[in-house]
């Protein structure tokens, strides 16, 4: 697991063991995790070619942590701070998951995601640690311009009607449709909260 440059999101590059018949990979591991992620919903996402999906977000507590991998074809996934408050609010990252290197990213309560799809059809598998709550989830537009994501050039991305229509982060913002950062440290370090990092993370 290495440290992603956002606090509470990580990069899990597995091991994988191949032969003749094929390959065989750990792709989630509990004991990895400092505080052990509960998984209460796992998510399948089909998606063609320039599909963009999110900036997906759930209110803290009780928040949604995510370990996400893309199991068949390829997608730049993205992990976005929208946690009001935060030292990196309106920052984000992004890592290239595929069906070869196989890598996974873990992301903490409070952070928002989305994802690119650059293959023609991709797969996309997610743990998330509370369900679905129409209520709670909350999304801002992933071509605001304030966030600046650096989405493939060339492709026209393919967005669902709501996350078209979702709003700026300073519109998110001030409709106080955000997580706090003071929120979110203080659901982390709860019993109840959620894993926050790896060991020693």
């Amino acid at each position: 697991m290495e440290p992603l440059d956002l606090a509470g999101a990580w990069l899990f590059s597995p091991r994988i063991h191949g032969d003749r018949r094929g390959a065989f990979l750990e792709w989630f591991r509990k004991d990895e995790l400092d505080r052990p992620m509960e998984v209460a919903q796992a998510n399948c996402s089909i998606s063609v070619r320039g599909t963009l999906r999110g900036v997906h977000f759930s209110d803290v507590p009780p928040g949604q942590a995510k370990y996400v991998t893309c199991v068949s074809g390829s997608v730049l996934d993205v992990v976005v701070d929208v946690r009001t408050g935060s030292p990196t609010f309106g920052r984000w990252v992004s890592v290239e998951l595929d069906d070869r290197e196989r890598r996974a990213v873990y992301l903490a309560e409070g952070l928002g995601h989305a994802f690119f799809a650059l293959s023609e059809s991709a797969t996309v598998m997610y743990l998330c640690s509370t369900p679905y709550a129409p209520l709670r989830e909350h999304g801002v537009n992933p071509l605001d311009p304030a966030l600046g994501i650096a989405w493939p050039a060339g492709v026209e991305p393919v967005l669902s009607a709501k996350d078209a229509a979702a709003p700026t982060l300073a519109q998110a913002a001030e409709q106080g449709l955000l997580p706090s950062y003071a929120d979110c440290l203080a659901h982390y370090a709860s019993p109840a909260g959620q894993q926050v990092g790896p060991r020693g993370g």
